[in-house]
């Protein structure tokens, strides 16, 4: 069958992914008593005179406010928040199946830095924590730093954290499978977004060094003047001794990892790096390289962000535990210290990383747990 038709399908006969339930029966006048009046209101007044009740009596301590504007929404870019709703009801999905979290789908109609900022921040009261997402660089870290700042509680960009921590997870049991240590291998990143640039931070928190980066105009260097001011922090992380295209910088490299567009990478790129390369082509629908391709060349392991391919870099296995360690803990913020240890507990859940098997799957034991005992 076809999969868009059978997609469509699916979502006009469920309309959508998710709906409000009750948590007790509503069915006898008591009952009401309960939901309604006067029961509410003794619970309220007990909330207006210590407001961390609202924690512990309502639903705010198991919900989570996903905010969307559409503007980076994965494979079609700009499309729109009504557009957005789809991604958001299916992670929202996987919040409630795999750690019983309520995540409100929130696509708003603005694409404001400060508007999407002040609307998280009028959220606070009803959420006990904010999950970013599809929002454009460099517009999404300015939104995070700012309600990072300001809010008391847990504030993630999926495509920023939740990519990095999976990536992370997948290149430390690749470095098992070819038998080479990060502090030696030269990593050659193709993409400068918001996936990109986390990815790169958190590549460095996690101890790589030999770091280079490129955007659509090229590797990314002191001697540029068209950085903006994302990317011009970035140039603390990289590498910058090679100027030039993604041409000049694969030679010899270990890792290409790809988080950008089709079709950058070609085989005889992948013949010009170090023996035994890996590659990470995660653009998606259409890989940077086709996995086939890539072997062909060369290449001893190989990650996408496809379901249809073995090692699929998909957040899912991240974003769950993320969330419901952060609110177990109660932490307020989540520090990148956190995230690399993610994505070692992660990688540990494999105990013999082969080729085709160097990221767990959600549905592998342990895989959430392993992500929540690393918020704390």
């Amino acid at each position: 069958m076809d999969i868009q038709k059978e997609s469509l399908d699916f979502h006009l006969k469920n309309k959508g992914k998710i709906r409000l339930e009750l948590c007790s029966e509503l069915d006898t006048a008591k009952d009401l008593g309960m939901f309604y009046t006067p029961g509410m209101a003794y619970v309220s007044k007990a909330i207006s005179e210590n407001k961390n009740l609202a924690m512990e009596t309502t639903r705010k301590g198991r919900s989570i406010a996903m905010v969307c504007d559409g503007t980076a929404v994965l494979g079609f870019g700009n499309i729109g928040p009504e557009a957005a709703l789809p991604v958001l009801e299916g992670k929202a999905a996987v919040y409630k199946k795999f750690t019983d979290l309520d995540a409100v789908p929130l696509c708003i109609k603005s694409q404001s830095v400060q508007e999407i900022v002040n609307f998280c921040l009028a959220l606070e009261p009803s959420f006990a924590g904010i999950h970013l997402e599809d929002i454009k660089s460099p517009e999404c870290f300015f939104v995070l730093r700012e309600l990072e700042e300001k809010l008391q509680i847990p504030v993630f960009h999926d495509d920023q954290h939740g990519t990095a921590v999976v990536v992370l997870a997948g290149l430390i049991n690749a470095l098992k499978v070819v038998g080479k240590s990060k502090n030696e291998v030269k990593i050659v990143m193709n993409g400068a977004g918001a996936a990109g640039i986390a990815t790169l931070e958190i590549l460095h928190s996690a101890g790589f060094q030999n770091l280079y980066m490129l955007d659509s105009k090229g590797v990314i260097h002191k001697g540029r003047s068209d950085l903006n001011p994302i990317k011009q922090e970035a140039l603390k992380y990289i590498n910058s001794d090679i100027q030039g295209g993604l041409q000049d910088a694969i030679i010899d490299a270990d890792i290409f990892l790809g988080l950008s567009v089709a079709k950058v990478l070609e085989k005889s790129d992948v013949q010009k790096m170090a023996k035994d390369p890996i590659i990470f082509a995660l653009a998606n629908p259409e890989p940077e390289i086709w996995p086939e391709d890539a072997i062909a060349a060369g290449a001893k392991v190989v990650a996408t962000g496809r379901a249809d391919y073995p090692n699929q870099v998909n957040n899912v296995v991240a974003f769950p535990g993320i969330f419901a360690g952060a609110l177990e803990n109660n932490i307020s913020k989540i520090s990148r210290d956190m995230y690399v240890k993610a994505a070692y507990n992660l990688a540990n859940l494999i105990s013999e990383p082969i080729p085709e098997k160097i990221i767990p799957s959600v549905f592998d034991d342990g895989v959430v747990e392993s992500v929540k005992q690393a918020m704390n």
